[in-house]
C-alpha cells in the first residue's frame, strides 16, 4: 500500500513536468515555423540582391543589376535595330522606358539593401526576439508575410504576362533572320523586364509588409483598452508604437520620396514623348509606355495603401481611448454617488473596469447628461486617476 501510494505521488509530481515539456516543445515548434518563414524571406531577398552584407555580395548584386537590368536590354535594342522597323519599334521610346525602369529599380535596391544591411531582417520587420512580442503574434506574422508575397507574385505575374503578350504581338510584325533570333530577343526583353519589375515591386511590398505587421499591434492595442485599466500600461505601449512608427518613417522616407520623384518624372517623359512624336503611335511601337506606367502606378498604390492603413489605425486609437476615458469617468462618477448612499452591492458592480465597446441605452445616456458633481470628499481620491486618463487622451490627440 505504501509503495502504491508513493508511486501515485511520484506520478502526480512528474505529470506537470511532462505537460510543461510538451508545451515548451509546441512553442519551440511554432517559433521554428516563424524562423523558417523569415529564413525563406531572407533567402528570397538575397536572391534578388537586397542582402549586401559583404563586399562580395555587394559587388555581385550591383553587377547583376547592371548586366540584367541595363546592358541586356540596351544591347538587345542596339543589335536588333533596323531601318525599316520604326513603324513597329521606336528605339528612343524603348531606351526611355529602360532608363525609367532601371532608375526605379536602382532606388529600390539601394534603399532596401541599406536598411537590411544596417538592421537585419528581424529588426527591420520589428519581429526581434528581444522585444517580447514575437511569441504572442507569430501566427499573425507568418500570415502577413505570406499574404504580402502572394500579392507580389500576383502583380509580377500579371505584368510579365502583359509584357510577353506585347512582345509576341510585336514579333508578329517585326521579322528577323531566323526564329531562334526572335525567341532570343523575346527572352532577353522578358528576362530584363521581370528582373527590374520584381526589384521595384519587392521594395514596395516590404514597406507594405512592415506597415501590416504594425497593424497587428495597433489592433491588439485597441483590445488592450478593454482588458486593462492601468493608464501607465497604455502609455508604455503607446510610446512603443509611436517609436516604431517613427522608425518606419525614418527608414522609408528617402525611398518613398525618390520613388514619387522617379515615377512623376517618368510620366512627364512619357507625356512629352508621345505628344511630340509626329509619326504613327500605336500599341505595337509604344505599348511599353503603358506597361511601364502600370507597374509604376501599382508600386505607388501599394505604398499609399499601406501608409493609409497604418495611419487609419493610429488615428483610431485616439478615438477608442477617448471613448474609454469617457465611459470610465462616467462609471466612476456613478460609483461615488452609489457610495454616498452606502449601497455596497451596487458599488461593487459599478467599480469594475468597463469595456470600451459598452453600448448604453438612451436612458443611461440621458442620466449621464444630468449627473451633478458629487460633494463627497472621497471623490478627491479618484482625481489622480482621472487626470492620468485625461493626460493620456490628450497625448493621443497630439499625434
Amino acid at each position: 500500500m505504501a509503495n502504491s501510494h508513493r508511486q501515485t505521488d511520484e506520478s502526480s509530481v512528474h505529470t506537470p513536468l511532462l505537460d510543461a515539456d510538451q508545451i515548451q516543445g509546441q512553442v519551440e515548434c511554432e517559433d521554428t515555423d516563424l524562423d523558417e518563414t523569415l529564413q525563406w524571406l531572407e533567402s528570397f531577398l538575397c536572391f534578388l540582391g537586397f542582402k549586401q552584407s559583404s563586399l562580395l555580395s555587394f559587388a555581385l548584386s550591383w553587377a547583376s543589376f547592371i548586366i540584367l537590368g541595363v546592358l541586356l536590354p540596351v544591347l538587345t535594342l542596339e543589335l536588333t535595330d533596323c531601318s525599316g522597323c520604326s513603324k513597329y519599334q521606336i528605339k528612343r521610346f524603348e531606351l526611355d522606358i529602360v532608363a525609367s525602369q532601371a532608375i526605379l529599380a536602382a532606388v529600390s535596391l539601394l534603399c532596401l539593401s541599406h536598411n537590411l544591411r544596417k538592421y537585419g531582417i528581424r529588426k527591420f520587420l520589428f519581429v526581434d526576439r528581444f522585444t517580447g512580442q514575437m511569441v504572442r503574434f507569430r501566427d499573425e506574422y507568418i500570415q502577413k508575410i505570406w499574404i504580402s508575397f502572394r500579392l507580389l507574385g500576383l502583380w509580377v505575374l500579371a505584368c510579365v504576362v502583359l509584357k510577353i503578350a506585347r512582345e509576341v504581338i510585336r514579333l508578329l510584325y517585326v521579322h528577323h533572320d531566323s526564329w531562334w533570333k526572335s525567341v532570343s530577343i523575346l527572352l532577353a526583353f522578358v528576362l530584363s523586364w521581370t528582373y527590374l519589375t520584381t526589384i521595384s515591386l519587392s521594395a514596395c511590398i516590404m514597406f507594405h509588409l512592415v506597415c501590416n505587421l504594425q497593424v497587428i499591434h495597433f489592433d491588439d492595442y485597441g483590445e488592450l483598452l478593454e482588458r486593462e485599466s492601468d493608464v501607465l500600461v497604455f502609455m508604455e505601449e503607446h510610446i512603443r508604437l509611436r517609436h516604431h512608427l517613427s522608425k518606419i518613417s525614418h527608414r522609408f522616407r528617402i525611398f518613398l520620396l525618390l520613388q514619387f520623384l522617379v515615377v512623376t518624372a517618368s510620366q512627364f517623359v512619357t507625356l512629352f514623348r508621345t505628344t511630340g512624336y509626329r509619326g504613327t503611335f500605336t500599341f505595337i511601337n509604344g505599348g511599353d509606355f503603358a506597361v511601364s506606367s502600370i507597374i509604376q502606378v501599382v508600386g505607388i498604390i501599394i505604398c499609399l495603401h499601406a501608409a493609409a492603413k497604418i495611419s487609419h489605425r493610429a488615428q483610431r486609437i485616439a478615438s477608442v481611448a477617448s471613448k474609454w476615458h469617457a465611459v470610465l469617468t462616467c462609471v466612476s462618477t456613478d460609483a461615488f454617488l452609489l457610495r454616498s448612499s452606502n449601497n455596497v452591492e451596487s458599488l461593487e458592480t459599478a467599480s469594475n473596469p468597463p469595456s470600451v465597446l459598452v453600448n448604453y441605452s438612451e436612458s443611461d445616456l440621458e442620466s449621464f447628461d444630468f449627473l451633478g458633481m458629487p460633494s463627497n470628499p472621497q471623490y478627491a481620491s479618484y482625481m489622480p486617476s482621472y487626470i492620468r486618463r485625461q493626460a493620456f487622451g490628450t497625448s493621443l490627440c497630439l499625434i
